[in-house]
């Protein structure tokens, strides 16, 4: 990373960060959909995959805006929590225990964003960057939906055989 000088200089390099972590979500999420058992898992993986489409496109739109690249930073902690959604997704688990996998790492990947994103809405507000605020909260509205979705589907996978005999 090059030296950073100001706040604006950080913002960018935050964007680009999460602007390369939405790329590799986008060819991850077809990965996890398809290692799925869960109808309603796979669904949310391929309803997820359209939103982060959209955030790329809006994190461009904002590139745009200020006259910056897009591309530029590589995000290594999003490609290290996508190789632990990978190590589920090919487990020889029970199904319903790959998908807890899965939901696990794909939870860890969604706070990841919701730390990165809630971090970019405030700089954008104290650089008076409205419209990119407003931006970037739509997608930090749309990741904490998508967690929250996660958990509920979670709540209702069926690990009860799995759990069996195990004092909680």
């Amino acid at each position: 990373m090059s030296k950073i000088n100001n706040l604006r200089e950080l913002f960018i390099e935050e964007l680009r960060d999460l602007y390369h972590a939405e790329n590799q979500l986008i060819k991850a999420l077809p990965k996890m959909a398809k290692a799925s058992s869960d109808a309603s898992l796979r669904a949310g993986f391929e309803h997820h995959l359209e939103q982060t489409k959209n955030h790329a496109t809006r994190l461009e739109q904002i590139f745009e805006s200020l006259g910056e690249k897009p591309k530029g930073r590589t995000c290594d902690a999003m490609k290290g929590l996508i190789d632990e959604g990978d190590e589920w997704a090919s487990q020889r688990a029970e199904s319903s225990l790959r998908d807890a996998g899965i939901i696990v790492a794909a939870q860890k990947v969604e706070h990841y964003e919701i730390a990165g994103y809630g971090s970019v809405v405030s700089m954008a507000q104290r650089l008076g960057l409205e419209d990119a605020a407003d931006l970037l909260r739509q997608t930090l509205d749309e990741e904490a939906a998508t967690d929250e979705t996660l958990t509920e589907i979670a709540l209702g996978l069926p690990l009860e055989s799995i759990a069996a005999g195990v004092d909680m």
